[in-house]
């Protein structure tokens, strides 16, 4: 399989592409130069604009198109929703474009990857949560993936393109933005190991949500290129509900260091879903999937990348 990657040079195609060239497929990165810095680009893509996403398709020549490409982080989106929605709506739309433009047996099969966002707030007896219910998003970026993922379908549907839809969950593993919330603790403890100041300001610890780690979450995407079905939507989720001050628990015992928790309202989401957890269980129907990294063999990868990091810093 030859796979063409959006958001190829991001956190999550970075390991993809390393999954799908351990399995002997050869891998082409479209992306940004300003994302992960570094890294390599076959082609710079810009989902704003149509002739940039026309040309990585037609070049790329891919017996498989992954569509990470996305505006990610919810509090930017909630901030900037019409920058969001041209992104991850308009963006999901021009790639569509881009494949119908083939010639109908050059056409490659595309994986969107979506997210669990889209359920929005559900009360604690609708949960696991699993594809067949409504979508209900709540926040910017949960609607722009949303609408992305009616697009895909519906477009699958009318063209007769081979398609998919994944709903990644929380995504965490050693090389994540320190925007998102493990690596931003993983980091601030790694700093205070160091000798730095140990207060560290938090938001809203008691919320529960479902993490993978980005490797176990690859894999699931390569699976699912390979023996997912057409037209279908599935969770890739641990079905697990971890709480952050459990992950912030963790952490500072895997760096035997004292911290001073401090409650920042400026951390605190204006919208924060009490408790999101997933049901895997068509996932792994499909193809055979099983989570192979526990949750403390990540987080320990996470802070050593983390001291790391720090480390490079000083």
């Amino acid at each position: 399989m030859r796979a063409l990657i959006t958001g190829g040079n991001g956190f999550v195609g970075r390991y993809l592409c390393a999954e799908l060239r351990e399995r002997g497929h050869a891998c082409v990165v479209a992306g940004r130069a300003a994302d992960g810095a570094g890294s390599e680009i076959d082609f710079e893509l810009d989902l704003a604009d149509s002739r940039s996403v026309e040309r990585a398709v037609a070049e790329a020549r891919a017996d498989a198109i992954f569509h990470l490409a996305a505006q990610a982080f919810v509090p930017r989106a909630t901030q900037f929703p019409l920058e969001t929605y041209e992104t991850n709506v308009l963006g999901t739309a021009r790639v569509i474009d881009a494949i119908r433009a083939l010639p109908a047996a050059a056409r490659p099969r595309l994986i969107f990857a979506s997210s669990s966002e889209v359920y929005g707030a559900r009360a604690h007896a609708e949960l696991p949560l699993r594809e067949a219910m409504p979508a209900a998003p709540s926040t910017p970026y949960a609607a722009s993936k949303s609408a992305a993922e009616a697009i895909v379908l519906a477009s699958a549907r009318t063209y007769g393109l081979s398609a998919l839809v994944t709903r990644g969950f929380n995504q965490i593993g050693p090389g994540q933005n320190e925007l998102f919330v493990v690596p931003a603790f993983a980091t601030r403890i790694a700093r205070i190991a160091a000798g730095g100041d140990p207060v560290l300001p938090v938001g809203n610890l008691e919320s529960k949500r479902d993490f993978l780690d980005v490797r176990d979450v690859v894999r699931a995407y390569a699976d699912l290129a390979e023996r997912g079905a057409d037209g279908e939507i599935y969770n890739v989720c641990s079905g697990t509900p971890v709480a952050a001050v459990e992950i912030l628990r963790k952490l500072v015992t895997i760096a035997h260091v004292g911290v001073e928790i401090r409650e920042d309202p400026a951390l605190v989401r204006p919208v924060d879903v009490p408790l999101v957890y997933g049901d895997n269980a068509k996932l792994r129907a499909a193809t055979g999937w099983e989570p192979a990294y526990p949750l403390m063999r990540t987080l320990r990868d996470v802070y050593e990348h983390a001291q790391k990091t720090v480390a490079a810093r000083v």
